[in-house]
């Protein structure tokens, strides 16, 4: 069992920046790859980016490519979403996600999900 607590979220202008943190209270968090998703109202939750369990790999959707960095600190439990040059097209519920060792892009392929965090950008 894998629990998973996002945070960081808030409202920025666009252009701004923020982080989010996603927390994995698990053993063995080092097995296990981690994916970013996000809800805009209305529409499909879709696929920011994901990490490999390694962090030797990262993966983004094209949307978000050059401005989202993830990254991860195994001796705390918790992968990094850096997001800069935010646009209000950003603004979501965003989640995080694990699976065990390699990424994936589709929201079906994680077992374990966090509550979100929402992200608001203003124009």
């Amino acid at each position: 069992q894998v629990q998973l607590a996002e945070s960081g979220g808030g409202l920025v202008q666009a252009g701004g920046s923020l982080r989010l943190s996603c927390v994995a209270a698990v053993r063995t968090f080092s097995s296990y790859a981690i994916g970013w998703f996000r809800q805009a109202p209305g529409k499909e939750r879709e696929f920011v980016g994901a990490i490999s369990w390694s962090g030797g790999r990262t993966y983004y959707a094209d949307s978000v490519k050059g401005r989202f960095t993830i990254s991860r600190d195994s001796t705390k439990n918790t992968v990094y979403l850096q997001m800069n040059s935010l646009k209000p097209e950003d603004t979501a519920v965003y989640y995080c996600a694990a699976r065990p060792f390699t990424p994936a892009s589709r929201d079906y392929e994680y077992d374990y999900w966090g509550q979100g965090t929402q992200v608001t950008v203003s124009s």
